[in-house]
Protein backbone atom coordinates (compact mmCIF):
# COMPACT_ATOMS: atom_id res chain seq x y z
CA UNK A 1 0.00 0.00 0.00
CA UNK A 2 1.29 3.42 -1.40
CA UNK A 3 2.23 5.61 1.64
CA UNK A 4 0.24 8.84 1.78
CA UNK A 5 0.61 11.86 3.91
CA UNK A 6 -2.96 12.37 5.50
CA UNK A 7 -4.53 15.70 4.96
CA UNK A 8 -5.59 16.22 8.46
CA UNK A 9 -2.61 14.17 10.44
CA UNK A 10 -4.13 14.80 13.80
CA UNK A 11 -7.53 13.60 12.88
CA UNK A 12 -8.66 10.10 13.33
CA UNK A 13 -11.94 8.51 12.64
CA UNK A 14 -12.70 5.85 15.33
CA UNK A 15 -13.69 2.63 13.25
CA UNK A 16 -16.92 1.54 14.38
CA UNK A 17 -18.33 4.80 15.85
CA UNK A 18 -20.91 5.41 13.83
CA UNK A 19 -24.43 4.82 12.75
CA UNK A 20 -27.75 5.80 11.39
CA UNK A 21 -31.36 5.27 10.93
CA UNK A 22 -32.40 3.30 7.35
CA UNK A 23 -33.75 5.60 4.52
CA UNK A 24 -37.70 4.97 3.87
CA UNK A 25 -38.38 6.77 0.63
CA UNK A 26 -40.98 9.31 1.76
CA UNK A 27 -44.10 9.54 2.87
CA UNK A 28 -43.46 5.61 3.99
CA UNK A 29 -42.78 5.77 7.06
CA UNK A 30 -43.74 7.92 10.76
CA UNK A 31 -40.55 9.90 9.91
CA UNK A 32 -42.74 11.96 7.62
CA UNK A 33 -44.77 13.17 10.31
CA UNK A 34 -41.48 14.34 12.73
CA UNK A 35 -39.30 17.28 13.39
CA UNK A 36 -36.18 15.48 12.09
CA UNK A 37 -34.08 17.68 13.20
CA UNK A 38 -35.00 16.83 16.39
CA UNK A 39 -35.46 13.82 15.62
CA UNK A 40 -31.85 12.91 14.40
CA UNK A 41 -30.51 14.89 17.11
CA UNK A 42 -32.34 12.49 19.60
CA UNK A 43 -31.21 9.48 17.93
CA UNK A 44 -27.60 10.61 17.75
CA UNK A 45 -26.88 9.62 21.53
CA UNK A 46 -28.78 6.22 20.75
CA UNK A 47 -26.25 4.83 18.33
CA UNK A 48 -23.12 6.15 19.72
CA UNK A 49 -24.23 3.95 22.97
CA UNK A 50 -24.69 1.17 20.23
CA UNK A 51 -21.04 1.92 19.92
CA UNK A 52 -20.19 1.81 23.41
CA UNK A 53 -19.56 6.07 23.13
CA UNK A 54 -21.41 8.07 25.53
CA UNK A 55 -22.05 11.62 24.98
CA UNK A 56 -20.31 13.20 27.76
CA UNK A 57 -17.71 12.40 25.67
CA UNK A 58 -18.31 15.04 22.30
CA UNK A 59 -16.83 18.52 22.78
CA UNK A 60 -18.23 19.98 19.35
CA UNK A 61 -20.69 18.86 16.83
CA UNK A 62 -20.60 19.46 13.05
CA UNK A 63 -24.53 19.06 11.95
CA UNK A 64 -25.37 19.07 8.06
CA UNK A 65 -28.79 19.09 5.78
CA UNK A 66 -30.22 20.90 3.10
CA UNK A 67 -33.96 21.36 3.49
CA UNK A 68 -35.56 23.63 6.35
CA UNK A 69 -36.68 22.89 9.47
CA UNK A 70 -37.79 24.38 12.85
CA UNK A 71 -35.54 26.17 14.66
CA UNK A 72 -32.54 26.04 11.93
CA UNK A 73 -31.52 29.57 13.39
CA UNK A 74 -30.07 27.88 16.06
CA UNK A 75 -28.36 25.75 14.34
CA UNK A 76 -26.17 22.75 15.77
CA UNK A 77 -26.36 24.54 19.62
CA UNK A 78 -29.69 23.89 19.73
CA UNK A 79 -29.42 19.80 18.46
CA UNK A 80 -27.38 19.39 21.16
CA UNK A 81 -28.88 20.70 23.23
CA UNK A 82 -32.05 18.28 22.14
CA UNK A 83 -29.69 15.24 22.45
CA UNK A 84 -28.91 16.74 25.99
CA UNK A 85 -25.15 18.09 25.79
CA UNK A 86 -24.85 21.36 25.12
CA UNK A 87 -21.90 21.71 22.91
CA UNK A 88 -20.79 24.42 20.53
CA UNK A 89 -20.96 24.16 16.79
CA UNK A 90 -21.84 24.65 13.45
CA UNK A 91 -24.03 24.24 10.84
CA UNK A 92 -23.17 23.46 6.79
CA UNK A 93 -25.19 22.48 3.46
CA UNK A 94 -24.09 21.96 0.27
CA UNK A 95 -26.68 20.31 -1.56
CA UNK A 96 -26.09 16.22 -1.97
CA UNK A 97 -22.60 17.09 -1.16
CA UNK A 98 -23.67 17.73 2.60
CA UNK A 99 -22.76 14.67 3.98
CA UNK A 100 -19.24 14.19 3.30
CA UNK A 101 -18.43 17.55 3.57
CA UNK A 102 -19.34 17.45 7.15
CA UNK A 103 -16.72 15.15 7.72
CA UNK A 104 -14.42 17.37 5.70
CA UNK A 105 -14.86 20.32 8.51
CA UNK A 106 -15.00 17.85 11.47
CA UNK A 107 -11.46 16.55 10.62
CA UNK A 108 -10.22 20.45 10.28
CA UNK A 109 -11.59 21.23 13.87
CA UNK A 110 -10.06 18.11 14.98
CA UNK A 111 -6.37 19.60 13.28
CA UNK A 112 -6.68 23.03 14.38
CA UNK A 113 -6.89 21.64 18.06
CA UNK A 114 -9.65 23.32 18.11
CA UNK A 115 -11.74 20.60 19.77
CA UNK A 116 -11.00 17.17 20.51
CA UNK A 117 -13.65 14.79 19.53
CA UNK A 118 -16.42 16.27 17.35
CA UNK A 119 -19.59 14.86 16.21
CA UNK A 120 -21.35 14.76 12.83
CA UNK A 121 -24.72 14.53 12.42
CA UNK A 122 -26.33 14.76 8.61
CA UNK A 123 -30.15 14.42 8.45
CA UNK A 124 -32.99 15.37 6.07
CA UNK A 125 -36.62 14.87 5.55
CA UNK A 126 -37.86 15.01 2.14
CA UNK A 127 -41.54 13.90 3.29
CA UNK A 128 -43.52 16.96 3.82
CA UNK A 129 -40.90 19.47 2.80
CA UNK A 130 -41.76 23.39 4.23
CA UNK A 131 -42.84 26.21 1.82
CA UNK A 132 -41.59 29.53 2.28
CA UNK A 133 -42.48 32.90 0.90
CA UNK A 134 -39.48 34.87 0.08
CA UNK A 135 -39.57 39.02 -0.54
CA UNK A 136 -37.81 39.23 -4.19
CA UNK A 137 -37.05 42.46 -5.87
CA UNK A 138 -36.05 41.38 -9.30
CA UNK A 139 -39.18 39.89 -10.05
CA UNK A 140 -42.99 41.67 -10.85
CA UNK A 141 -44.57 39.60 -8.49
CA UNK A 142 -41.84 41.01 -6.11
CA UNK A 143 -42.55 37.44 -4.00
CA UNK A 144 -42.04 34.01 -4.40
CA UNK A 145 -43.23 31.21 -2.77
CA UNK A 146 -41.07 27.93 -2.63
CA UNK A 147 -41.71 24.60 -1.97
CA UNK A 148 -38.51 23.57 -0.71
CA UNK A 149 -37.32 20.19 -2.46
CA UNK A 150 -40.04 20.02 -5.67
CA UNK A 151 -39.23 23.55 -6.76
CA UNK A 152 -35.28 23.47 -6.36
CA UNK A 153 -35.04 19.59 -7.74
CA UNK A 154 -37.17 21.29 -11.08
CA UNK A 155 -35.76 24.52 -11.33
CA UNK A 156 -31.48 25.21 -12.40
CA UNK A 157 -30.69 28.65 -11.40
CA UNK A 158 -27.35 28.13 -12.77
CA UNK A 159 -28.65 27.55 -16.20
CA UNK A 160 -32.20 29.58 -16.20
CA UNK A 161 -33.91 26.53 -16.88
CA UNK A 162 -36.77 24.71 -16.32
CA UNK A 163 -36.48 21.00 -16.27
CA UNK A 164 -38.22 20.37 -19.42
CA UNK A 165 -36.37 18.14 -22.29
CA UNK A 166 -37.80 16.57 -24.98
CA UNK A 167 -39.98 14.80 -22.11
CA UNK A 168 -42.40 17.28 -20.79
CA UNK A 169 -42.45 17.34 -17.02
CA UNK A 170 -39.13 16.26 -15.99
CA UNK A 171 -37.04 17.72 -13.31
CA UNK A 172 -33.99 19.75 -13.94
CA UNK A 173 -32.07 16.55 -12.20
CA UNK A 174 -32.81 14.15 -14.67
CA UNK A 175 -32.31 16.66 -17.50
CA UNK A 176 -28.47 16.62 -15.94
CA UNK A 177 -28.59 12.82 -16.31
CA UNK A 178 -29.99 12.88 -20.09
CA UNK A 179 -27.61 15.76 -21.27
CA UNK A 180 -24.53 14.33 -19.55
CA UNK A 181 -25.40 10.60 -21.29
CA UNK A 182 -25.93 12.43 -24.68
CA UNK A 183 -22.87 14.22 -24.03
CA UNK A 184 -20.68 10.80 -22.98
CA UNK A 185 -22.38 8.74 -25.74
CA UNK A 186 -23.84 6.25 -23.24
CA UNK A 187 -25.87 3.09 -24.43
CA UNK A 188 -28.91 2.88 -22.68
CA UNK A 189 -27.87 -1.17 -22.43
CA UNK A 190 -25.01 -0.43 -20.28
CA UNK A 191 -26.75 1.83 -17.90
CA UNK A 192 -29.72 -0.75 -17.43
CA UNK A 193 -26.90 -3.19 -16.56
CA UNK A 194 -25.73 -1.42 -14.12
CA UNK A 195 -28.60 -0.35 -12.39
CA UNK A 196 -29.74 -3.99 -12.62
CA UNK A 197 -26.44 -5.13 -10.93
CA UNK A 198 -27.13 -2.35 -8.30
CA UNK A 199 -29.82 -4.08 -7.13
CA UNK A 200 -28.19 -7.01 -6.78
CA UNK A 201 -25.76 -5.80 -4.75
CA UNK A 202 -27.66 -3.93 -2.52
CA UNK A 203 -30.13 -6.85 -1.65
CA UNK A 204 -26.88 -9.46 -1.03
CA UNK A 205 -25.84 -6.94 1.49
CA UNK A 206 -28.93 -6.31 3.66
CA UNK A 207 -29.95 -10.12 3.44
CA UNK A 208 -26.43 -11.36 4.15
CA UNK A 209 -26.73 -8.82 7.11
CA UNK A 210 -23.80 -6.16 6.40
CA UNK A 211 -25.83 -3.59 6.85
CA UNK A 212 -27.42 -4.33 10.66
CA UNK A 213 -23.73 -2.87 11.48
CA UNK A 214 -24.26 0.48 11.33
CA UNK A 215 -28.13 1.01 10.22
CA UNK A 216 -30.35 0.42 13.66
CA UNK A 217 -34.63 0.36 13.82
CA UNK A 218 -35.85 3.24 15.43
CA UNK A 219 -39.27 3.90 17.28
CA UNK A 220 -40.38 7.21 15.63
CA UNK A 221 -42.62 9.07 18.95
CA UNK A 222 -44.95 11.89 19.05
CA UNK A 223 -44.70 15.18 20.99
CA UNK A 224 -46.59 12.82 23.32
CA UNK A 225 -43.73 10.49 23.60
CA UNK A 226 -46.19 7.69 22.14
CA UNK A 227 -45.25 5.82 19.44
CA UNK A 228 -46.18 6.22 15.62
CA UNK A 229 -44.48 3.54 14.05
CA UNK A 230 -41.07 2.25 13.48
CA UNK A 231 -38.29 2.94 11.09
CA UNK A 232 -36.99 -0.97 10.29
CA UNK A 233 -35.65 -0.66 6.71
CA UNK A 234 -34.89 0.99 3.66
CA UNK A 235 -38.60 1.45 2.45
CA UNK A 236 -39.89 2.62 -0.81
CA UNK A 237 -37.12 -0.02 -2.66
CA UNK A 238 -37.95 -1.66 -5.32
CA UNK A 239 -36.96 -5.71 -6.15
CA UNK A 240 -36.39 -5.90 -9.56
CA UNK A 241 -36.28 -10.11 -10.86
CA UNK A 242 -35.30 -10.04 -13.89
CA UNK A 243 -33.65 -7.59 -16.89
CA UNK A 244 -37.39 -7.54 -18.65
CA UNK A 245 -38.20 -5.38 -15.96
CA UNK A 246 -36.07 -2.76 -16.67
CA UNK A 247 -36.65 -2.77 -20.14
CA UNK A 248 -40.02 -2.58 -20.20
CA UNK A 249 -39.88 0.86 -18.47
CA UNK A 250 -40.64 4.39 -20.24
CA UNK A 251 -36.82 6.17 -20.89
CA UNK A 252 -37.90 9.41 -19.08
CA UNK A 253 -34.48 11.03 -20.67
CA UNK A 254 -31.83 9.35 -22.48
CA UNK A 255 -30.89 6.50 -20.58
CA UNK A 256 -33.47 7.61 -17.73
CA UNK A 257 -35.73 4.92 -16.41
CA UNK A 258 -37.58 4.70 -13.27
CA UNK A 259 -35.09 1.44 -12.25
CA UNK A 260 -31.88 3.71 -12.91
CA UNK A 261 -32.61 6.88 -10.87
CA UNK A 262 -33.37 7.11 -7.15
CA UNK A 263 -36.01 8.36 -4.95
CA UNK A 264 -36.29 11.08 -2.19
CA UNK A 265 -36.43 9.54 1.52
CA UNK A 266 -35.87 10.49 5.10
CA UNK A 267 -33.25 9.71 7.27
CA UNK A 268 -29.89 10.22 9.53
CA UNK A 269 -26.45 9.44 9.98
CA UNK A 270 -23.75 10.06 12.41
CA UNK A 271 -20.59 9.44 13.10
CA UNK A 272 -16.73 10.62 15.34
CA UNK A 273 -13.45 12.59 14.41
CA UNK A 274 -11.34 12.41 16.64
CA UNK A 275 -7.39 12.37 18.08
CA UNK A 276 -5.18 9.20 17.42
CA UNK A 277 -5.81 8.66 21.20
CA UNK A 278 -9.09 9.41 21.65
CA UNK A 279 -10.02 7.10 18.60
CA UNK A 280 -8.13 3.75 20.40
CA UNK A 281 -10.13 4.78 23.58
CA UNK A 282 -13.62 5.13 21.71
CA UNK A 283 -13.00 2.46 19.32
CA UNK A 284 -14.40 -1.25 19.46
CA UNK A 285 -11.29 -2.23 17.16
CA UNK A 286 -8.20 0.40 18.41
CA UNK A 287 -5.66 -1.20 16.01
CA UNK A 288 -7.68 -0.05 13.13
CA UNK A 289 -6.75 3.88 11.63
CA UNK A 290 -8.63 5.85 9.58
CA UNK A 291 -7.99 9.31 8.30
CA UNK A 292 -8.65 11.35 5.30
CA UNK A 293 -5.90 11.64 3.08
CA UNK A 294 -7.56 14.25 0.19
CA UNK A 295 -10.39 15.65 -1.05
CA UNK A 296 -11.61 17.83 -4.12
CA UNK A 297 -14.46 19.56 -5.36
CA UNK A 298 -15.02 20.49 -9.14
CA UNK A 299 -17.74 22.90 -10.86
CA UNK A 300 -18.49 21.47 -14.40
CA UNK A 301 -20.42 23.20 -17.40
CA UNK A 302 -23.70 24.10 -15.95
CA UNK A 303 -26.46 21.30 -16.32
CA UNK A 304 -23.92 18.57 -16.50
CA UNK A 305 -24.25 17.14 -13.09
CA UNK A 306 -22.66 13.67 -13.37
CA UNK A 307 -19.60 14.91 -15.31
CA UNK A 308 -18.60 16.75 -12.57
CA UNK A 309 -17.17 14.05 -9.76
CA UNK A 310 -14.99 12.30 -12.46
CA UNK A 311 -12.91 15.52 -12.08
CA UNK A 312 -12.62 15.92 -8.78
CA UNK A 313 -11.25 12.78 -8.84
CA UNK A 314 -8.85 13.27 -10.97
CA UNK A 315 -7.69 15.98 -9.33
CA UNK A 316 -7.51 14.22 -5.90
CA UNK A 317 -5.49 11.62 -7.89
CA UNK A 318 -3.09 13.86 -9.57
CA UNK A 319 -2.38 15.78 -5.74
CA UNK A 320 -2.08 12.52 -3.79
CA UNK A 321 -0.22 10.12 -6.79
CA UNK A 322 -2.76 7.31 -6.21
CA UNK A 323 -4.24 5.94 -8.75
CA UNK A 324 -7.58 4.05 -9.53
CA UNK A 325 -5.49 0.71 -9.06
CA UNK A 326 -4.99 1.75 -5.53
CA UNK A 327 -8.59 2.07 -4.49
CA UNK A 328 -9.72 -1.44 -2.08
CA UNK A 329 -13.02 0.69 -2.20
CA UNK A 330 -14.96 2.66 -4.65
CA UNK A 331 -18.69 4.14 -3.58
CA UNK A 332 -20.65 6.62 -5.62
CA UNK A 333 -23.14 8.67 -4.47
CA UNK A 334 -25.10 8.00 -7.80
CA UNK A 335 -28.41 9.59 -8.30
CA UNK A 336 -28.53 8.18 -11.72
CA UNK A 337 -27.12 4.64 -13.11
CA UNK A 338 -25.92 7.43 -15.75
CA UNK A 339 -23.54 8.54 -13.00
CA UNK A 340 -21.53 5.27 -12.86
CA UNK A 341 -21.29 4.60 -16.37
CA UNK A 342 -19.51 8.17 -16.97
CA UNK A 343 -17.17 7.63 -13.97
CA UNK A 344 -16.37 3.86 -15.26
CA UNK A 345 -15.83 5.17 -18.97
CA UNK A 346 -14.13 8.29 -17.87
CA UNK A 347 -11.40 6.75 -15.46
CA UNK A 348 -11.40 3.39 -17.63
CA UNK A 349 -13.01 1.51 -13.73
CA UNK A 350 -14.29 -1.62 -14.47
CA UNK A 351 -18.16 -0.70 -12.62
CA UNK A 352 -19.04 -3.99 -11.43
CA UNK A 353 -16.37 -3.62 -8.50
CA UNK A 354 -18.06 -0.54 -6.99
CA UNK A 355 -20.80 -0.20 -4.73
CA UNK A 356 -20.22 -3.52 -3.42
CA UNK A 357 -23.38 -3.18 -0.74
CA UNK A 358 -25.03 -0.78 -1.93
CA UNK A 359 -25.72 3.15 -2.85
CA UNK A 360 -28.16 5.74 -3.04
CA UNK A 361 -29.51 5.14 -6.56
CA UNK A 362 -31.07 1.68 -5.02
CA UNK A 363 -32.12 2.69 -1.02
CA UNK A 364 -33.14 6.41 -1.75
CA UNK A 365 -31.86 9.81 -1.33
CA UNK A 366 -32.63 11.94 2.01
CA UNK A 367 -29.45 14.79 0.74
CA UNK A 368 -27.82 15.40 4.01
CA UNK A 369 -26.99 12.31 5.05
CA UNK A 370 -26.24 10.62 1.68
CA UNK A 371 -22.52 11.11 1.41
CA UNK A 372 -22.48 10.07 4.87
CA UNK A 373 -23.82 6.48 4.24
CA UNK A 374 -21.69 5.98 1.24
CA UNK A 375 -18.86 7.09 3.36
CA UNK A 376 -19.74 4.29 5.98
CA UNK A 377 -20.39 1.63 3.93
CA UNK A 378 -17.02 2.39 1.80
CA UNK A 379 -15.07 1.87 5.11
CA UNK A 380 -16.66 -0.46 6.19
CA UNK A 381 -16.03 -2.33 2.98
CA UNK A 382 -12.38 -1.76 2.85
CA UNK A 383 -12.14 -2.86 6.67
CA UNK A 384 -13.56 -5.42 5.50
CA UNK A 385 -11.07 -6.39 2.53
CA UNK A 386 -8.02 -5.51 4.61
CA UNK A 387 -7.25 -2.18 4.58
CA UNK A 388 -6.19 0.43 2.21
CA UNK A 389 -7.72 3.66 0.42
CA UNK A 390 -11.50 4.20 0.09
CA UNK A 391 -12.76 6.35 -2.79
CA UNK A 392 -16.39 8.09 -1.88
CA UNK A 393 -17.28 10.79 -4.53
CA UNK A 394 -20.62 12.32 -5.54
CA UNK A 395 -22.59 15.10 -8.10
CA UNK A 396 -24.48 18.10 -6.00
CA UNK A 397 -26.66 21.24 -7.19
CA UNK A 398 -26.87 20.73 -10.87
CA UNK A 399 -22.78 21.04 -11.86
CA UNK A 400 -20.91 20.45 -8.85
CA UNK A 401 -18.55 16.97 -8.32
CA UNK A 402 -16.90 16.09 -4.35
CA UNK A 403 -14.69 13.46 -3.92
CA UNK A 404 -12.88 12.18 -1.03
CA UNK A 405 -9.91 9.60 -0.33
CA UNK A 406 -10.09 7.89 3.20
CA UNK A 407 -6.77 5.64 4.20
CA UNK A 408 -7.97 2.11 6.48
CA UNK A 409 -4.74 0.92 7.99
CA UNK A 410 -2.93 -0.86 11.17
CA UNK A 411 -0.95 1.27 13.71
CA UNK A 412 1.92 0.95 11.39
CA UNK A 413 0.45 2.62 8.34
CA UNK A 414 0.44 -0.81 6.63
CA UNK A 415 -2.26 -3.69 5.35
CA UNK A 416 -4.95 -4.69 8.46
CA UNK A 417 -3.81 -8.24 9.58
Amino acid sequence: MKNVSPLYPEAYIPYGTWGGSWFPAWHTSALAEVDIARFAAEALPFVLNKKGVQISELDYLVSGSTVPWLYKFWASPYLSHSFGKRLPGFHLEQACATGLQVIVKAAAQVQAGSHNTVAVLAFDKTSNSPAGVFPNQNTYRRTEVLSDIWDNFGYDPGTGQHGFTQYNGQTSMIACAGRAAREYKLDLSEVLDVAFLRYQQYFEAKDTGILNKFLFPMNILDVRGQKLGVVDGDYGVRRYNSMDQFKAERELDTCVTAGGQTHASDGMMTMLVTTKERAAELSPNPEINIQLVGTAEYRTKAGFMPDAPVNAIKQILDRTGLTMDDMTAVYNHNPFAVNDVIFAKSMNYDWHNMNNTGCPLIYGHPQGPTLTRVTVEALERTVELGGGYALIFGCAAGDVGIAGVFKVSDSKGGKLS
